[in-house]
């Protein structure tokens, strides 16, 4: 929520500076029968600036939000496969049942109390966690006496593991992405011609104009804000949270607690 109120605070900001800067840009320097009528140049140029930077936040928007998708997709996948694991492991032997159970939660444990704040924060994660699967690995092996039945469980968990492997991969890789230099260059550039136009060419004459000035202003800011939250797939605003580990794992979330 307080993420919610200073977002909006910023964009209000935003507009109100906007709107004072026009008016302040007006009295000092009265608007020009030049400027005033524009032209059919001007016209043009304008709605392609606009054209092509509304293209810029909507190519913006869809690489963060794929970002996303794919950091919360890896993270479902992952935490389904150990818990596929620790349901494959009723067909063992009762004792290499409980150590599977165990390094299970461990390992669910260590990523959602060690491994998550460091993704919060982009840092690395370290090697810790790949330990943890090693191990998780060894005792999901066939046992040397282990019948029919209990071997193509073995084969059945190793798949699992393989997902696992492969998802992990995936939400370290997403941990790490985000939005081109280059896109935020460019909506930079984009805001900045965006907002200059009201400068010239009669613009901010009027109370109606200001008003949809400050409506343009703080729309924009608020995409920025979106887009530099979607943009850390794993941040504490709108990113991925561990709830798939802390619902198939509860003590994930209450253990060091």
């Amino acid at each position: 929520m307080n993420h919610v109120v200073s977002t909006l605070a910023i964009g209000l900001f935003g507009a109100l500076l906007a709107a004072g800067g026009v008016v302040l840009w007006r009295h000092y320097r009265p608007v020009e029968d030049c400027e005033a009528d524009g032209g059919d140049v001007v016209e043009y140029l304008s709605m392609m600036i606009a054209l092509l930077y509304a293209l810029l936040l909507g190519l913006a928007l869809v690489s963060v939000w794929e970002l996303r998708g794919d950091a919360g997709s890896n993270t479902s996948t992952e935490a389904g496969a150990l818990h596929q694991m620790t349901m494959l492991a009723d067909g063992m032997p009762p004792a290499q049942q409980k150590r599977i159970e165990i390094m299970a939660e461990r390992y669910a444990v260590h990523v959602v109390q060690q491994e998550w704040p460091l993704l919060e924060a982009q840092q690395p994660l370290g090697e810790q966690g790949w330990v943890l699967l090693q191990q998780l690995r060894a005792v999901s092996e066939a046992p040397p006496d282990a019948t029919p039945a209990q071997e193509v469980t073995a084969l059945e968990m190793l798949g699992q593991l393989s997902v696992l492997d492969e998802a992990r991969r995936g939400r370290e890789s997403a941990a790490g992405d985000s939005l081109s230099p280059l896109l935020w260059a460019g909506l930079a550039v984009g805001a900045v011609l965006s907002f200059c136009i009201v400068f010239f060419y009669g613009v901010g004459r009027t109370w109606s104009h200001l008003v949809m000035l400050m409506g343009m202003v703080g729309l924009t800011v608020f995409l920025a804000v979106l887009i530099h939250h979607l943009a850390t797939p794993f941040g504490e605003v709108m990113g991925v949270a561990p709830d798939p580990f802390t619902e198939y794992f509860p003590r994930a979330a209450t253990a060091g607690a």
